[in-house]
């Protein structure tokens, strides 16, 4: 029995503003990138990201880079499903140049997965409420795109 449903339960894409540079810290490197919208697109769920959630990442002395995301997805039923995303991105040391300068590299060429849990109060969607999930992430210049996959 496989761990992860075989096929996206849905897709997400959305745009990203410009990373804010906070510098070196005790904890590593901290950027914030706001998540400025997109659409959410897929057999079980469709509708679109709101404005105003963000990725909060440290790079760590080992290079990878730890992802905190929260934003909220509206269903086109109008339902409001808060998004925890928590992961890493790693790769060679250029991959991991060009898309710290926000260039678009081949997905193959890193690792990009985030642990994903969701939040609603509305009936229809509460399905959410009860899973886990596992993003498989791709990073294009001031854009993502993630595979959401149910983990059975």
């Amino acid at each position: 029995m496989p761990f992860v449903s075989e096929k996206p339960i849905f897709t997400i894409t959305s745009p990203l503003g410009g990373i804010q540079m906070l510098g070196g810290t005790p904890y590593g490197e901290r950027r914030i990138i706001d998540i400025m919208g997109g659409t959410v697109v897929g057999e079980k769920l469709n509708g679109k990201v709101l404005p105003g959630g963000a990725d909060w990442q440290i790079v760590r002395s080992d290079g990878v880079v730890h992802l905190t995301a929260r934003y909220t997805i509206e269903t086109d039923a109008g339902a409001l499903v808060l998004v925890n995303a928590e992961g890493y991105r790693h790769g060679p040391p250029e991959v991991m140049a060009a898309l710290a300068r926000d260039e678009t590299v081949d997905p193959s060429r890193y690792y990009f997965r985030t642990a994903m849990r969701f939040e609603t109060s509305d009936p229809g969607a509460a399905w959410l409420n009860r899973i886990l999930a596992i993003g498989y992430g791709a990073r294009a210049n001031r854009q993502v795109t993630i595979q959401v996959y149910e983990v059975l």
